[in-house]
């Protein structure tokens, strides 16, 4: 099979967005919706992709070279260039410009920055249509009017039952009544040999209503050549769909939306209901998950088997083991070192775990405890109003409402070490560094500046003084204020 090239047509400027970012850099899902389209291209095994840009090239550029670099795709990714189409006189005029990049013993397949979701296995059979010989074309087809789309016009005279070749694409504004009544419609999406395209394309004028090069006279010039015209046609038009306003693009978030939430409940993900589900990364789940209303995941999340998620809960880059229950209005972002949350262990509601947070066995984390960068072994528990900074927290300690770590000095971090069995009062400053030595308690409202030795009580606060009838002061008389 011939080696597969990329063109990602992407210099628009999307005015229907109001907005000062180019429209392919707009998040799907919480993706860029061009990175979509270069996901897929990698899924492909493409050989190459090639970029024209032209509205906020400069940030389109940057976003592509960060895609070619990232994480652990960075090794499989395809080659990525770039090309400028100013001015931007069409979309025949923008694969122009990417065909001096392209080796003639390829595939060369165009997709659109703005149609970020088209599957790999639709793609890889329309490559298979094209064969390396013909020009092949995806087509939608719902039985529905066409709208703007450019009409699919198909040679008469075929055999009953099939499709006919591809005759021609007219666009809607070129359309006649007749055409404009057919409901096939091109997507945009093109497969063709590179030798055929690079000489279809140097055909090209802008003798049209648009006074535009447009992509889909390709098909014109392959008809008068010769060359045969395959159409695989869906009824899908979601996965089709372009974004050019942010009304359409807050309704294929709702539809990407649901397509995840349909396969997680597929695979025996129970969900409270299905249309209150955001997945803004990768969330992989165990088996007899329950994930309440309102969640959203970013990132890469894992959720073991029997974990349940309660009510509003945001959950970023977070490994969640068996049977961990993570209550209400818990915010958990791991960030790029991941949080990790135990076995069993019971977080929140309204509980913060930043980056570094890593929760043991049974570990209890409660309402408004904020844990960062903080080991907690099996048992642990800090159940109230409480803050653990760079701390290790040992087997078993009970560490009290109101106690915090003051882990910062000014200008450097440090570690606090409480051993295990430990108890901690309320209300409590451990200033690091500090160790609390196994087994030892901190008396309530404490300020512990020195470390303290095994099986210890510790206290240290001043000393309480009572003063007998002793009176409060009262206020004056307004007279009195007056004079």
């Amino acid at each position: 099979m011939s080696a597969v090239d990329v063109v990602i047509m992407a210099a628009g400027k999307g005015t229907r967005m109001k907005s000062k970012r180019p429209k392919v850099l707009h998040t799907l899902a919480g993706r860029p919706l061009l990175r979509h389209v270069l996901d897929s291209a990698a899924a492909l095994g493409a050989r190459q992709v090639v970029v024209v840009t032209g509205h906020g090239a400069i940030e389109v550029e940057a976003a592509c070279a960060g895609w070619a670099g990232a994480g652990v795709q960075k090794d499989s990714n395809p080659a990525v260039q770039s090309v400028r189409q100013e001015p931007q006189l069409g979309t025949g005029h923008a694969v122009q410009q990417a065909a001096p990049l392209l080796a003639d013993d390829g595939v060369t397949l165009i997709l659109n920055g703005d149609v970020p979701l088209v599957r790999p296995d639709t793609l890889r059979a329309l490559i298979a249509a094209c064969g390396g010989e013909r020009v092949a074309l995806l087509t939608v087809d719902t039985g529905e009017d066409a709208g703007a789309y450019g009409r699919i016009v198909r040679e008469a005279g075929a055999p009953a039952g099939a499709d006919a070749p591809v005759h021609a694409i007219v666009e809607a504004k070129d359309a006649s009544a007749e055409q404009r009544a057919l409901t096939e419609w091109y997507s945009g999406v093109m497969a063709a040999p590179t030798r055929l395209l690079k000489k279809y394309l140097a055909q090209l004028d802008d003798r049209n209503a648009q006074k535009e090069f447009y992509l889909t006279d390709v098909v014109k010039h392959a008809v008068a050549d010769g060359t045969p015209v395959q159409a695989l046609k869906i009824a899908d038009a979601v996965e089709v769909a372009g974004v050019n306003s942010p009304q359409q693009l807050a309704e294929l978030e709702r539809q990407t939306q649901l397509r995840t939430a349909q396969a997680l409940m597929a695979a025996g993900v129970r969900l409270a209901d299905p249309a209150r589900l955001d997945v803004r990364g990768d969330l992989t789940c165990g088996q007899d998950v329950e994930i309440d209303v309102g969640c959203i995941f970013e990132g890469r999340v894992t959720l073991g088997d029997d974990v349940r998620i309660g009510a509003h809960c945001v959950i970023a880059n977070a490994q969640i083991a068996n049977g961990a229950v993570i209550h209400p209005f818990t915010h958990i972002d791991g960030g790029q070192e991941g949080a990790q949350v135990g076995p069993g262990a019971l977080v929140g509601p309204f509980a913060r775990l930043r980056p570094g947070a890593d929760l043991g066995a049974e570990v209890h984390i409660g309402n408004f405890v904020e844990v960062k960068n903080s080991t907690l072994a099996a048992g642990a528990k800090a159940n109230h109003l409480a803050y653990l900074g760079d701390a290790t927290v040992g087997e078993r300690v009970n560490y009290g409402a109101g106690s915090i770590t003051a882990n910062y000095d000014g200008a450097n971090k440090h570690r606090t070490v409480i051993e295990a069995d430990v108890h901690v009062g309320s209300n409590c400053v451990l200033v690091a560094p500090v160790t609390l030595g196994a087994g030892g308690t901190v008396g309530g409202g404490s300020t512990i500046t020195k470390s303290t030795p095994p099986g210890a009580l510790s206290v240290a606060r001043g000393k309480q003084v009572s003063l007998p009838n002793w009176q409060r002061p009262t206020k004056k008389p307004a007279a009195d204020k007056a004079s």
